[in-house]
């Protein structure tokens, strides 16, 4: 890298963190820039300054390993790497060797804490920007009881779109798997807005019980336990990574 960049891009770039995470650990101390803490939008260059990361150096030798981790989150657990609440993170339920030095991994989005099932966790922070962003699409699947039974016109409803908050929905497939109230539904989204899932069933009168997300893309839980965790195959990083 032969120009100044925002550090926290820098820190994304080379697989430190995510942008968000890169931030936070700008805010809280942990990066110094020529021997000086450094500040949120400092711009660097690593040709010519000496970056470090609580005192280590940022060089290619020292960057850390790449990581990328399918965690089955269990409910009560947030999607965030420290909580203010205490409440359990993610990030508690790794195993220790994923959990210290210079792995700092983060989840690839959200999932809410309600909620259970696939989130990816990853220290590179340029695939968590091209998964997160909106034009690839990443679809995703969940496993959603609702109450009652929803008609032929809801379900088709929210295939086709539902307003919320002035903005259309984009297509899903909803697909019914057990018709009996309370009602299990397989629905594939490729957005993800807030709580996008239960907003819709609570506006089409059918409020969520459940929601489970199974699979992300291509990679599926299959039977993974609840709150374990497990490295993506070397198939399924090669097919993530060819999203970049």
């Amino acid at each position: 890298m032969s120009s100044d960049e925002k550090l926290q891009k820098l820190l994304s770039q080379w697989g430190v963190a995510s942008r968000r995470q890169s931030e936070l650990l700008i805010s809280q101390g942990h990066i110094t820039v020529n021997g000086v803490k450094a500040h949120i939008g400092q711009r660097a260059n690593p040709a010519v300054d000496d970056i470090r990361i609580d005192g280590r150096s940022l060089k290619p030798d020292n960057r850390p390993k790449n990581h990328y981790v399918l965690l089955n989150k269990p409910r009560g657990v947030v999607s965030t790497c420290d909580d203010p609440q205490g409440r359990k993170t993610v990030i508690d339920l790794l195993p220790q060797e994923l959990r210290q030095g210079d792995v700092r991994l983060h989840p690839v989005g959200r999932l809410d804490t309600d909620s259970t099932g696939a989130l990816l966790l990853t220290n590179y922070g340029q695939l968590t920007q091209t998964l997160t962003h909106p034009r690839h699409h990443i679809s995703k699947t969940y496993r959603v009881r609702v109450q009652g039974s929803p008609n032929q016109a809801s379900l088709d409803q929210w295939r086709l779109g539902v307003n919320l908050a002035g903005k259309m929905t984009a297509p899903a497939e909803v697909r019914v798997l057990h018709p009996n109230a309370p009602t299990l539904l397989e629905i594939v989204l490729r957005e993800g807005r807030n709580r996008q899932i239960r907003r819709v069933a609570e506006q089409l009168g059918h409020p969520v019980i459940s929601l489970h997300r199974s699979a992300i893309g291509f990679i599926c839980l299959g039977d993974l336990p609840l709150g374990h965790c497990r490295h993506l195959t070397s198939e399924e990083t090669k097919k993530l990574l060819s999203l970049l």
